[in-house]
């Protein structure tokens, strides 16, 4: 039988949210800057549908993924469905020269964003809309109004921000209240435990935090071999992280989560996603999803409860090589 699928409360959001969602970034394809090469429409589409079946009540996606068209596939998945989960997407990267992203956060631009969106997801109101970057950083407030703006003509029902830092946050805060942020947050990118995070905890805004599993670095599929291998129009395989120094790094990592993973049953990648939201400001965890096999063993991390002794094991390491750099 079918366990129920955790869930948290989103902030002060009211919006009760299964503590991971499915990320829509990479069915958005190849095409553009940071795409993750071909994606099969269809696949992805079982994907979604797969995820709902096991009780995932949110997807998040943006504008930007594939220039609409992680959003077209996600409207696709929701037509026809009794029951729709929660829909979170972005604005303010816009379609570049070259399938390059450009950052525009002018109010204009950011309601014809948001009018594509509607559109190409088939919804009445978004549930949560973001600001994508805050870039450029003088811009933020221009952008923020317009959010608020489309808040109140019941467009979208909540607002939030990604990759805002605690001052810019204070600095939208003045124009209307942050209710979510969507921090990067895994084992190797700890950057938004010291102030960030409890930052958002203590003004209560919802946190969800994205690339839990280091962009597929801590499923323990990933090895360099397969790094070699991906697609020229895969992002991964120009990132630092992906490379030495850091690889190695990462890599032994995740030779400490599959110790506690075989111990547990379960999966590298799903013990990533637990130790992200083992942090008591971590509402949600947006998990990036491919393929329908991927779906059942990645999703066991929203029901496992990790041991202060477990996050010791997994995050060992991490300590000793930061005072060895």
């Amino acid at each position: 039988m079918q366990e129920t699928m955790k869930t948290a409360q989103l902030g002060e959001t009211g919006l009760e949210i299964t503590r991971v969602g499915f990320g829509a970034w990479a069915i958005g394809g190849g095409g553009w800057e940071f795409g993750w090469g071909p994606q099969e429409d269809d696949d992805s589409i079982q994907t979604i549908h797969r995820a709902l079946e096991l009780g995932v009540n949110w997807i998040d996606t943006a504008a930007a993924y594939g220039f609409g068209h992680s959003e077209t596939v996600v409207g696709r998945a929701l037509a026809g469905l009794p029951e729709r989960p929660y829909v979170f997407t972005k604005a303010s990267l816009v379609q570049g020269p070259g399938g390059r992203v450009v950052h525009n956060l002018n109010r204009d631009s950011i309601l014809a964003e948001a009018e594509g969106s509607l559109q190409r997801l088939g919804v009445d109101a978004i549930d949560l809309y973001q600001i994508h970057w805050p870039n450029p950083d003088a811009d933020i407030e221009q952008g923020w109004s317009a959010l608020a703006e489309l808040k109140e003509q019941g467009l979208v029902r909540h607002i939030g921000v990604s990759n805002f830092d605690v001052d810019q946050l204070q600095r939208i805060q003045q124009i209307a209240p942050v209710e979510t942020l969507q921090p990067p947050y895994s084992l190797i990118a700890r950057g938004v435990e010291d102030t960030l995070l409890p930052f958002a905890e203590d003004e209560g805004i919802g946190v969800i935090a994205y690339s839990p599993m280091g962009s597929g670095l801590l499923t323990g599929a990933m090895t360099r071999e397969r790094i070699q291998g991906l697609p020229e129009n895969d992002w991964r395989k120009h990132s630092e992280s992906f490379q030495e120094p850091q690889l190695s790094r990462h890599l032994a990592v995740v030779e400490r989560l599959k110790q506690v993973a075989a111990r547990m049953d379960t999966t590298p990648g799903a013990v990533a996603v637990a130790w992200a939201l083992h942090n008591p400001a971590v509402d949600g965890a947006i998990i990036g999803l491919r393929r329908p096999d991927q779906v059942d063993s990645i999703l066991h991390g929203a029901g496992l409860e990790l041991s202060d002794a477990d996050v010791s094991e997994i995050e060992h390491g991490n300590r000793l090589e930061d005072e060895a750099r």
